[in-house]
Order: C-alpha cells, then structure tokens, then sequence
C-alpha cells in the first residue's frame, strides 16, 4: 500500500467524561475506511492523540509508505510537528509512541478547522454517545 490520507478527531463529553475516535482514511484507490471506537472516560486530548494513534497503527499495519493526517487539534498538530513541547505526563506517553509510528513512515500533519474535518468528528462523537468499538473495520 502508497499513500493513505487520514482525517482525525477526538472528542469526550465532559472533561474527562465519555469520549470516542473517529478516524477516515483514504486509500490510494479512493476508498474510505471509517472507524468510530469508544475509549473509555477521557480528556478531549487523550482522545484527539488516541484518534491519531488508530491512524498511525492503521498505516502501519497495512505497510503504508506515507500517512498524511489532517486534524482540528491545534494541540496535537503543533506537538507532532515540534512547534510545541509536550510537556504533559498525560499525554507523553501518547505522543512518543506516535512519534515512534511515525518514523517509520513518510509522515505530514496539518492543521484543518473543525468544519473541514466533520465526519472524523461525527464518527467521534457517535463512538462517545453510543460506546461504539468499531464501525468499519479495514
């Protein structure tokens, strides 16, 4: 597998409170792969770095060559990218191993607003809602 492109987001309701990942990947042939997983009472953080998480492992899996992530946490992008340091104990441990999954991949991560990433959102919510594990597995 080439490129894939992923469209991510966390979300919980309440802080912490019950929270879901939706992630929406693009497979090079135009495909989508959607995934909606509930991940327990959590921050809106946690759950935006657990949503980019299930993308990386996705790519990873799948022997992807690139990943190029979309995301509307400003948070999450600027510590991937290096603008910011992460310097939560909650979150380190999230944003190492998506470092280490990223490295071995052609990685970018951009910044998009929440309009332009509302079905990784709607996928989120309705895992946080629902306490959905899976939608639609690869």
């Amino acid at each position: 597998m080439a490129d894939l492109i992923a469209y991510v987001d966390g979300g919980s309701h309440g802080s912490p409170g019950p929270s879901g990942i939706g992630v929406v990947i693009e497979k090079p042939d135009g495909e989508l792969v959607r995934i909606a997983k509930w991940i327990g009472h959590q921050d809106n953080n946690v759950a935006e770095y657990a949503a980019l998480l299930e993308a990386l492992q996705f790519a990873v899996e799948r022997k992807a060559t690139a990943l190029h992530v979309y995301s509307d946490s400003e948070l999450v992008v600027k510590q991937m990218t290096g603008e910011y340091a992460c310097r939560s104990p909650r979150l380190y441990s999230l944003n190492w191993m998506c470092r280490k999954l990223a490295r071995s991949l052609k990685f970018g991560i951009a910044y998009i607003p929440r309009e332009n990433n509302l079905e990784a959102n709607r996928l989120a919510n309705r895992a946080a809602r629902r306490q959905i594990h899976e939608l639609s597995p690869a």
